[in-house]
């Protein structure tokens, strides 16, 4: 006995809904994705009580942000080493020469004493007269 066998139909996936399917899900994943920003620097400002508020922002400035091992970035770029020169070179490189740019130091509140010495240093021996250097208002106690 010789059966017949049905034809076969054949199998089209739709290419329009998977193209839709394959969208809803790039939007997803768009949608809920947060961006962090790695390249900046977790720092702990020490506090002071006393102090003056920062006066208005000048157009260009030299901010060194000293980390909690005493890494050392300047306006946002990471310094590859930790010493003196270093900081110096890339110091005259950003001001371009020009020593009356007002320079800020921020340092976190545990950062080795000698890295925010050799900041002062470098501001010192290239010849920046405005230096600040940030803190936090302390809270008055209850």
């Amino acid at each position: 006995m010789k059966f017949r066998r049905k034809a076969r139909e054949n199998v089209d996936i739709g290419l329009a809904p998977l193209i839709d399917v394959v969208f809803i899900l790039l939007l997803f994943f768009v949608v809920t994705t947060t961006f962090t920003r790695e390249t900046q620097l977790q720092v702990d400002l020490p506090e002071a009580a006393s102090g003056t508020p920062p006066q208005d922002a000048v157009n260009k400035q030299l901010e060194v942000v000293i980390d909690v091992d005493g890494s050392f970035t300047l306006n946002g770029k990471t310094l590859i080493k930790h010493d003196l020169s270093t900081l110096m070179a890339a110091l005259s490189k950003e001001s371009g020469g020009d020593t009356s740019l007002p320079m800020i130091i921020s340092a976190d509140g545990k950062t080795p004493h000698q890295a925010v010495i050799t900041a002062m240093d470098a501001a010192g021996k290239l010849g920046f007269a405005q230096l600040r250097i940030t803190t936090v208002e302390a809270q008055p106690e209850p």
